[in-house]
């Protein structure tokens, strides 16, 4: 997921900076932007929270791990020098 080069890693980055805007305007403004759309406490927001908080894992993952979709076939590409 460090290259962004397949849909997986594309979202994945589109969430963590989601969520990285939320924590910022939360902490910034007093903002919770998932709560004011989805509403604060429900079962929808809490989905998001967790798909944006597995968004971050996943990430954080790819800092020592290669997304298999990313892997190079012919050793180039992004994650070729792991």
């Amino acid at each position: 997921m460090t290259g962004g080069n397949c849909g997986v890693c594309k979202v994945v980055g589109v969430l963590v900076g989601l969520g990285a805007l939320n924590w910022g305007l939360a902490g910034v403004f007093g903002l919770d932007l998932v709560a004011a759309v989805l509403g604060a406490g429900t079962g929808l927001a809490k989905v998001a929270y967790g798909v944006i908080g597995l968004a971050g894992i996943m990430k954080l993952v790819s800092i020592f791990k290669c997304c298999p979709c990313c892997k190079p076939a012919a050793g180039g590409g992004s994650c070729g020098s792991k």
